[in-house]
């Protein structure tokens, strides 16, 4: 099976707000307006271990990689290895992918988590995952 690697920082020093919670996308709001919204949430999760790493799905694919917060509010999806299986038609996967590592920073707000990336690029937003 192939992998991709997507460059950024390694895990180091999580914040307690986030470690040990898991997410599913409820949908990405692109900097030009651009809505994508997943089919089924539950193939688009992100689970931020306490060790600093971070586990995702994206839709058929799966990722494995790094997280730290240098301070509140400030978050880096670093270097991630994720499968590169062909999802079916419909999928947003490769649309997630490629934004994930300009995540710079989060918002805990009214139960859900907001992931904003950097030089305004859009805003993932999720929920809890069941």
């Amino acid at each position: 099976m192939a992998m991709l690697l997507i460059a950024g920082c390694a895990g180091t020093a999580p914040p307690a707000t986030l470690a040990g919670t898991s997410w599913q996308l409820v949908k990405f709001t692109g900097g030009d307006g651009k809505l994508l919204s997943p089919d089924d949430k539950s193939k688009y999760t992100l689970a931020f271990n306490a060790n600093g790493t971070l586990n995702a799905r994206i839709d058929c694919n799966r990722g494995r990689g790094g997280w730290k917060s240098a301070g509140k509010g400030q978050l880096e999806i670093g270097a991630m290895a994720v499968t590169r299986a062909m999802c079916p038609p419909g999928s947003i996967d490769h649309e997630i992918a490629k934004r994930l590592h300009h995540v710079r920073s989060y918002v805990l707000k009214d139960g859900r988590l907001f992931l904003s990336m950097m030089a305004d690029g859009g805003v993932f937003e999720f929920e809890p995952a069941p």
